[in-house]
């Protein structure tokens, strides 16, 4: 899936790196499991979003029911951080997680202009 973030203030602004990504119980929940790897198969670039552009990157996501040891739970949604920054943002979609931080569900690619 693509993950989009918006330019939703009156400037431009550099959108670049990776997103921090995990999922999450509710939109203040604590991480579940293992957070995304970096998937650095695109390179990282400098993305100029004006005010309303979005920038994306593609978000994988393996299906729970896969791992035998992943100690299966519902996840509300994802909990994102955009690169260089400490507030996070909730995105809900309910999923399922694994408890078990040892298995990996999602991995994240470098932001890229939509």
């Amino acid at each position: 899936m693509m993950l989009g973030l918006t330019n939703t203030g009156t400037e431009p602004c550099i959108l670049k790196g990776f997103p921090g990504v995990s999922l999450a119980a509710d939109n203040a929940g604590a991480p579940i499991g293992a957070p995304a790897t970096r998937d650095e198969s695109t390179p990282v670039t400098e993305v100029l979003l004006a005010p309303g552009q979005t920038g994306s990157a593609v978000l994988r996501y393996t299906q729970a029911g896969n791992y035998m040891d992943c100690g299966m739970v519902d996840a509300a949604g994802y909990r994102i951080y955009p690169p260089e920054d400490t507030a996070s943002l909730f995105l809900p979609q309910p999923t399922k997680a694994c408890s078990n931080a040892a298995v990996t569900l999602l991995s994240i690619g470098a932001f890229q202009p939509a």
